[in-house]
Formats: C-alpha cells, sequence, structure tokens
C-alpha cells in the first residue's frame, strides 16, 4: 500500500472511531484495527455532529423516526427534536470540510448522525427497521457524491481497505 505522494489523503473520520470520549455515554468507539491499518496513509479529520450540534457529553440517546426518506433526529426518552439544528450544522460543516479537500470518509456505522446504510429507525408504524441512513452522513453524501465513503465496520478486511485507499488516492487526483 505504497502512497504515491508524500502528502497524506486527507480522511474525515467520526470522532469517537479515534477514541475520543464523545458518545452519548461519555464513552468512544476506537477502531484500533482501522486506525492502524489506515493512520500510516492518511491524516485523519475529526467530526463529532452530535456534540458539535451542542449535545454534549454525556447525553441523552438519539434515534430516526418517520419516513426514510426525510426522518427525524430524535432523544429516546423526552422526544427532542434535533432536526433542524442538525440540518443546520450539516451544510455549515460540509462547507468547512469542502475546503479541507478531503479526499475520503470513514463513518461511524449504524449512528442516527453518520450512519451510511441500515441505521435503526422507528417507521411511521412503531416499527424498528434498519432503513435509516444518518443525517449528517445523508448531506455529506449528497454533497460530495463521488468522494469515497465508508463505515468502519466494513474496513477489517484488508481487501476492503486497499479499496477504499484506491478510491481515495484516485479522487484526490480528479
Amino acid at each position: 500500500m505504497a502512497m504515491t505522494s508524500t502528502v497524506p489523503l486527507r480522511i474525515g473520520i467520526s470522532q469517537c472511531l479515534l477514541g475520543e470520549h464523545v458518545r452519548y455515554d461519555g464513552g468512544h468507539k476506537r477502531d484500533d484495527l482501522l486506525l492502524e491499518a489506515l493512520g500510516r496513509y492518511v491524516e485523519w479529520v475529526p467530526v463529532c455532529p452530535e456534540v458539535e450540534v451542542g449535545m454534549g457529553v454525556p447525553r441523552e440517546k438519539i434515534r430516526l423516526v418517520g419516513d426514510p426518506r426525510s426522518p427525524r433526529l430524535v432523544t429516546l426518552n423526552t422526544g427532542v427534536d434535533h432536526t433542524e439544528a442538525m440540518e443546520r450544522f450539516s451544510h455549515r460543516r460540509i462547507r468547512e470540510l469542502e475546503a479541507l479537500d478531503l479526499s475520503g470518509y470513514v463513518f461511524k456505522a449504524s449512528s442516527p448522525s453518520c450512519g451510511i446504510r441500515e441505521v435503526p429507525l422507528v417507521n411511521a408504524q412503531g416499527k424498528d427497521t434498519l432503513s435509516g441512513v444518518g443525517l449528517f452522513a445523508q448531506a455529506f453524501m449528497e454533497h460530495f457524491p463521488d468522494m469515497p465513503v465508508e463505515d468502519e465496520s466494513r474496513l477489517h478486511d484488508p481487501q476492503a481497505i486497499q479499496n477504499f485507499l484506491e478510491r481515495a488516492r484516485a479522487y484526490r487526483r480528479s
């Protein structure tokens, strides 16, 4: 996996994957395998939408509810709706990330803000489904439709890591 340039790829990442204590319960989801496999090739650009939007640590757990095409982001127990705040934050933060010339992004799987597929969502009938996409991740992918994105759970396979790096290098060259 030798780099063709001495400048590392700049890759966005869900901040909890770096071991930062930003999760709702005050914990983290440090992914040593991912960090070891990619760390020497990339410069990480950490983002935690939930903290950056002002939800704090620790905080009440959030979830997606409603229509999978336009879900609401609400707290689990009190039902506080953070959808508009997350949408405003996402548009602002995406502009900031655009200026950093990212070559890819690694999102936290299943997160109501960062999951890129199969995020738990309570549909209009009150049934739990895996049909959601995190609000920040959705806005990011719409803004950067060609940028390589992946969630950490899929980057535990050496071939998937190699493919992600190749796609990120190609994106940087384009």
